[in-house]
């Protein structure tokens, strides 16, 4: 909620709005009350299975929802946009479910999967609206019968910050003995890493001087997650450099020429976002959401999914570009996010349809 919709937050707060936000507690608390948001802590299992404990999160949301009667409640992610819709329709208040993407469920195959989809097409009854941000994640629910085609609305991603999200005023530009890529994921398989590591491993081989920067939060519980002792076993062959969570992403893109996100399925991938409105190339697969970002040969490039040769490949032409065309390419992502992704548009979407119902 901070780092995706702070501008957001902030502007409904000045706009008069009370808002609320419910989340599990973390670092960023501080900063939601700090803007004026109101913060009601919420333990959620976000890749749990535990039947009993999903039906106490719908309680405890109904509980919630019952004592502070909002006029409208917007829902983030696959379990609040099951369960969370579920408890809105009991307390008969409005609700929005906000897709920011199919990750494992639809990647992946199985019973989760399986169950996933039936509880989808169940909870999304009850929301009045349900927004998407690409056009194919919505035509996968619209075609495997989750939802009322009706109710969907497609959002350009989360929005980017332009101001916030700036070049660098002294950009950090390539040179012929150095080039440094930058991967920025949750520790995730579904988010490529693999791939990444392999096309690093063989172009490391040829290029000493390249080096390969990883930077993103543990996967958690995500049935996905990539075992800190792997991480680990990179960084200690030489082949990457983990930076762990960073607190401020700025510098980390601004020291790198381009950033990578090899992942298997998208929203709108906010580390993309972020790279092309600081002016850097990036380097994607041709997946939904990241082909949404990304116009290859123009801001980036687009590589096939699950194919570190085909990445390793990218890579290297990236790496090969003289600097006037690497600073063209940068240029264009950056006009790209100013056309196309700026979140005044997201903000003017929110304030129409809330002006509308609230």
């Amino acid at each position: 909620m901070v780092r995706f919709r702070h501008g957001l937050l902030e502007d409904l707060i000045r706009d008069g709005y009370e808002v609320h936000v419910v989340a599990p507690e973390d670092s960023e608390v501080p900063a939601l009350l700090a803007m004026g948001c109101r913060f009601h802590p919420m333990a959620m299992s976000a890749q749990g299975r535990n039947p009993i404990q999903d039906l106490r999160l719908v309680g405890a949301l109904l509980a919630l929802y019952r004592r502070v009667r909002p006029a409208l409640i917007f829902h983030y992610t696959i379990k609040p946009n099951i369960y969370g819709s579920m408890a809105a329709r009991l307390a008969g208040i409005r609700s929005i479910a906000v897709t920011t993407g199919l990750g494992y469920v639809f990647i992946n195959r199985g019973i989760v999967s399986v169950l996933s989809k039936l509880l989808y097409r169940l909870a999304l009854r009850f929301s009045g609206q349900v927004w998407f941000l690409n056009q194919e994640d919505r035509m996968a629910f619209e075609s495997a019968g989750l939802v009322d085609g009706r109710k969907c609305t497609v959002l350009p991603g989360e929005g980017i910050d332009l101001d916030f999200f700036a070049p660098p005023a002294q950009p950090d530009e390539p040179a012929p003995d150095q080039f440094r890529f930058l991967l920025i994921a949750r520790m995730l398989w579904d988010k490529g890493i693999g791939e990444y590591v392999e096309a690093a491993r063989a172009l490391r081989a040829r290029h000493a001087h390249m080096r390969f920067l990883l930077v993103g939060p543990p996967g958690g519980e995500n049935p996905s997650a990539i075992a800190q002792r792997q991480v680990d076993a990179w960084v200690a062959e030489g082949v990457i450099e983990y930076l762990g969570v960073a607190r401020d992403i700025r510098p980390v893109i601004g020291a790198a020429h381009c950033v990578v996100l090899p992942s298997y399925r998208e929203g709108i991938p906010r580390a993309l976002l972020e790279a092309a409105a600081m002016g850097r190339p990036v380097i994607a697969t041709a997946v939904p959401g990241c082909k949404d970002v990304v116009d290859h040969g123009e801001t980036g490039l687009l590589c096939r999914a699950r194919d570190a040769a085909d990445l390793e490949a990218k890579m290297e032409e990236m790496q090969q570009r003289n600097l006037d065309a690497w600073r063209r390419m940068g240029n264009a992502g950056r006009a790209k996010m100013a056309s196309s992704f700026d979140e005044r548009y997201v903000i003017a979407h929110y304030r129409k349809v809330i002006r509308a119902l609230v």
